[in-house]
């Protein structure tokens, strides 16, 4: 379900992020795009993946659940990650509902389509392809590690990262979203594995650099064990830059909220540490805000404040 009048608002990422963002978004009267990574390998996504030959489903599932607008019965049985049983244990049933759809329709995005009717989406959701992808890492020191989930278990400084195969695809309509939006965000999420995977494909990420419209990089509050150590904001920053060969950004948004010592201490444990605002010297526009939240001890980038902010960038706003 879309509003064709509303500004046009394309979000690209994957993993835990992009889903809290949303979740803050669809409360606003936007036409809403979500382009979603499609290079997971881990877990429920990565076994059916492997099993069935289809697209890793999980990142797409959670991106529906968090811009379905159905009973919330409905989003947590679409949810609900089986706990045992002999080839179960482990999928979630979103997981399998988007699988089996596939096999039914013969089409990934067909899949998400029906999903999306079903869920009452408000929005639409694009994979980045229509396919499965393969990320890999160039490491500093030369070796490669394949593997969305393999990287950051490395424990090796990452240099580059790249997909294949190739001669990668996206969707048409994916092209067009990027064409005729009025701002595109970048984010939030880990940078190398669910961020970058998008923009390698490489018409998103040509279209992205050309697209008229302001983009947005919603940097991550906290540095990642085995993918980003001791990254700055403006590390980020040049990683995407240097990924898609020069300048595109026109904003970034970086938290100035405080973290309390025990969640500090709590993520030293993880190797995780507050990302360093070093952003003064660059060359684009940077909004500076609290966008902490807390769930469950966990620290989560502020959906409402976030979006917010995201409003006050539209050219209409």
């Amino acid at each position: 379900m879309r509003d064709k009048r509303a500004a046009k608002l394309v979000v690209i990422g994957g993993g835990t992020g992009l889903p809290v963002l949303l979740r803050g978004l669809k409360q606003y009267s936007l036409d809403l795009t979500a382009i979603v990574t499609v290079a997971d390998d881990g877990g429920s996504s990565g076994r059916l993946r492997d099993e069935l030959r289809v697209p890793p489903p999980g990142d797409v599932r959670n991106v529906l659940a968090a811009l379905s607008d159905v009973e919330p019965l409905i989003v947590e049985l679409f949810q609900h990650r089986f706990q045992n049983g002999n080839g179960l244990s482990g999928h979630s049933l979103g997981n399998l509902i988007l699988a089996a759809l596939t096999s039914i329709t013969g089409d990934f995005m067909k899949a998400i389509r029906e999903m999306s009717k079903v869920l009452n989406v408000r929005g639409q959701v694009l994979p980045a392809a229509n396919k499965s992808v393969v990320l890999h890492a160039e490491m500093e020191d030369g070796s490669i590690v394949s593997g969305e989930s393999k990287i950051p278990d490395a424990g090796k400084k990452i240099k580059r990262v790249f997909l294949t195969p190739r001669d990668i695809e996206p969707l048409p309509e994916t092209v067009e979203a990027i064409r005729s939006a009025d701002l595109i965000v970048i984010g939030p999420g880990s940078l190398y594995t669910s961020i970058l995977p998008n923009l390698l494909v490489p018409k998103i990420g040509q279209e992205v650099c050309k697209a008229k419209a302001k983009k947005v990089y919603i940097c991550n509050i906290m540095t990642q064990a085995g993918e980003t150590p001791h990254y700055t904001v403006s590390d980020h920053v040049e990683a995407l830059h240097a990924h898609l060969g020069g300048p595109f950004l026109d904003a970034v948004i970086v938290n100035n909220g405080a973290i309390p010592e025990a969640i500090r201490r709590r993520y030293e444990a993880e190797r995780a540490e507050p990302v360093r605002d070093d952003s003064s010297g660059l060359s684009l526009q940077v909004i500076r805000e609290d966008i902490v939240a807390y769930e469950d001890g966990v620290i989560r980038h502020n959906t409402a404040k976030v979006a917010a902010l995201l409003l006050g960038l539209l050219p209409r706003h």
